[in-house]
């Protein structure tokens, strides 16, 4: 997917085109259902799976997923796990989500480094859900604590899982960081008296603000519809919500970036500082939007991985010698 393509897209906030449906996961993958039971919301609106593989080309699949009734996690295991675990979050601006690029892409290079990868597949707020400006969190929410639920189940460590979220999926990925602890649907199990809280978030070129003059439009109209209040604009804007107990946080951005501006990142770093929360922000002079994990070599922004992970080793997430 070329980052015009997607600015196209983002920039317009619209739905993608069908296309006929293959496989998400592989033989390998394990899936997991959020819910035992029907998702908290729902409204009975017919929503069916969607899927427009950007690339046209099945070998290096670039796939965009609308249409999510039943919120999933997708495994992938590392072949020697260390303990560490990320729960990914691929963006789409709350309209649809890039599996691919920021999902299974993303697994590779962490299951490389022994790092054990979900991906999570959340429901789109603007697709029938009663309180959709929930939704999301919702599923993120009981994501991360299903994976410390099954935490001897899938080799790893309770208190060694991050959460990586791109774009829109960067936004959700700051609100479970920062609202981890905020009741937005009503216990379940038993797997719901666990912390939501990652121990470290990284966010890649993340949308932050729904209030800023910065704001991408379309990812607030998705989560929260048109013409919404200053009020709930401001109660879920990252920047507005930090707290004394935000986990270290990472923020990658591009300067070039005509989507989501870099002022997202900015306005975040600054807030992490004024409450004095671990935080480190990278901004590059070239990347645009939607660069993933496979900019070119000799794009200074093909060093944000190294620089991640870097930063999990830092703050005991991630192992000292991880490469």
């Amino acid at each position: 997917m070329s980052n015009v393509s997607r600015r196209a897209v983002l920039g317009a906030g619209l739905a993608i085109a069908a296309a006929p449906r293959p496989a998400l996961s592989t033989p390998n993958d394990e899936v997991i259902e959020l819910w035992p039971g029907t998702p908290p919301g729902a409204t009975g609106a017919p929503i069916v799976r969607k899927i427009d593989d950007q690339s046209h080309d099945p070998s290096n699949p670039d796939r965009w997923i609308r249409g999510i009734d039943r919120p999933t996690l997708v495994v992938r295991r590392p072949a020697k796990p260390n303990g560490a675990a990320v729960l990914l979050i691929p963006g789409g601006s709350y309209w649809f989500e890039a599996y691919d690029n920021e999902g299974t892409s993303q697994a590779d290079w962490l299951n490389a480094r022994g790092i054990t990868a979900f991906i999570l597949l959340y429901r789109l707020p603007h697709e029938g859900w009663q309180h959709r400006e929930d939704v999301p969190l919702q599923d993120a929410q009981r994501a991360m604590r299903l994976i410390r639920s099954r935490a001897r189940q899938f080799g790893i460590l309770p208190d060694r899982v991050a959460v990586l979220g791109f774009s829109a999926g960067g936004h959700l990925a700051g609100s479970l960081a920062a609202r981890h602890a905020e009741s937005v649907y009503a216990r379940v199990d038993e797997a719901d008296r666990l912390s939501a809280r990652p121990d470290i978030a990284g966010l890649i070129y993340p949308v932050v603000s729904l209030d800023a003059s910065f704001t991408h439009a379309g990812s607030r109209d998705a989560l929260l519809g048109p013409g919404a209040t200053e009020a709930a604009r401001r109660a879920r804007s990252v920047e507005l919500r930090v707290t004394e107990d935000m986990p270290p946080t990472f923020l990658v951005h591009a300067a070039d970036d005509q989507v989501v501006p870099p002022a997202n990142s900015i306005a975040l770093f600054g807030a992490m500082q004024a409450k004095a929360r671990p935080v480190a922000l990278h901004i590059f002079d070239r990347g645009g939007h939607g660069f993933g994990v496979h900019p070119p070599a000799s794009e200074p922004v093909s060093a944000w991985p190294g620089l991640f992970a870097a930063f999990g080793a830092r703050h005991g997430v991630f192992p000292q010698s991880l490469g």
